[in-house]
């Protein structure tokens, strides 16, 4: 077995959304509003279904999310449950500190419950989108060191660094006296950051971070051995990090696939038949070699059999199930139900319904 895998234990299990609109024939989010809408929706339905997480993807200057707090807050005041998150926020493109504010403020409306996803980024619609933000990188740098600099800066402020000198003669009375910090605060905001790692370096400097692990669909190709074999050591590598550098929590991990049961007619014909993604692809990506997940679709019995076999989820402690939302929230919500039903109990990563 795996080093970290354990058998039978509760996992997390949640949707991640990429959040694309389109008016293509049978898309029922047809507009930036229907997804907005929509998201909220299965947010309220995957916390009825007893689903642990509603997720979402930020991108620029494309038919899909983008401002992930808006939505977050939304969603917050809509349901009392469930972990509400990003996967990721592209810190390239980020204020640290308007940031954390709107962050602040989406997790006290929430009770506490945002899960944020950060990172470097993923390949953008347009080059060097975050020009056009008022960003770019120092002389030496790279816009890679930017992302981690405005997380280290994200971090301390939400952590509750007090930096900013107060004005003798301010509008209102200071809290306190001494430098002010950024308002509002979220207590345990700071425990609830993850990185979204594509390597293990990456990974290894979440850890000496004190960032949670968010895995993706794809990974940097260091081995060319199986996906869910790197991704795999790339969570052990970031929890022996972890103990290095003597956090006193226990960090949490993430992986997110694609996985479809097939139990109904509508299923089968979305997913049962053609040219499927069974297994890993490798290829260039921002100009580095990278391994791409697989996908699963099958009936039951033979989906179990086949995630058992993958090494990273099993690693893992949370499952975020990547999910195809211009199909709407009912037959999403039926994406979930059915792993949540027919599947994760057979695996023991939930105790039948």
């Amino acid at each position: 077995m795996p080093q970290g895998a354990v058998p039978g234990v509760t996992k997390r299990i949640g949707f991640l959304s990429f959040g694309h609109w389109s008016d293509a024939p049978g898309s029922k989010a047809r507009t930036a509003s229907d997804v907005l809408l929509q998201s909220i929706d299965l947010a309220v339905a995957a916390e009825e279904l007893g689903a642990d997480g509603a997720y979402f993807r930020v991108h620029h200057y494309a038919n899909q999310l983008a401002s992930p707090f808006p939505l977050l807050a939304a969603a917050g005041a809509k349901t009392s449950r469930i972990e509400l998150g990003t996967g990721v926020i592209d810190m390239r493109y980020e204020n640290p500190l308007y940031m954390a504010e709107d962050a602040g403020a989406a997790d006290l409306i929430a009770g506490g419950r945002l899960q944020l996803g950060v990172s470097r980024g993923s390949p953008e619609q347009v080059v060097d989108g975050y020009r056009y933000f008022g960003y770019a990188a120092p002389e030496g740098q790279t816009m890679a060191d930017v992302a981690r600099s405005n997380t280290e800066v994200f971090l301390k402020v939400i952590d509750g660094a007090r930096f900013a000198e107060p004005n003798p003669r301010p509008m209102f009375p200071n809290a306190h006296p001494g430098p002010l910090g950024i308002q509002p605060q979220s207590p345990g905001l700071r425990d609830r950051i993850w990185w979204g790692a594509a390597s293990d370096a990456t990974a290894v400097w979440a850890a000496e971070q004190g960032m949670n692990l968010m895995s993706s669909t794809l990974k940097t190709d260091e081995t060319g051995e199986p996906f869910h074999v790197q991704q795999r050591k790339q969570i052990e590598a970031f929890r022996e990090a972890w103990t290095r550098a003597g956090h006193d929590r226990e960090p949490r991990v993430s992986v997110s696939r694609s996985i479809f049961a097939l139990v109904n007619d509508h299923d089968f014909a979305y997913f049962g038949g053609g040219r499927r993604e069974d297994s890993d692809q490798f290829g260039v990506i921002d100009d580095y070699r990278a391994v791409f997940g697989r996908s699963y679709a099958a009936e039951p019995d033979e989906l179990i059999d086949e995630l058992r076999e993958d090494e990273a989820i099993a690693a893992a402690d949370t499952l975020l199930l990547t999910i195809p939302n211009q199909l709407g929230v009912d037959y999403n919500a039926h994406v979930l139900e059915a792993i949540l039903t027919h599947v994760a109990p057979e695996l023991g990563w939930r105790a039948s319904r």
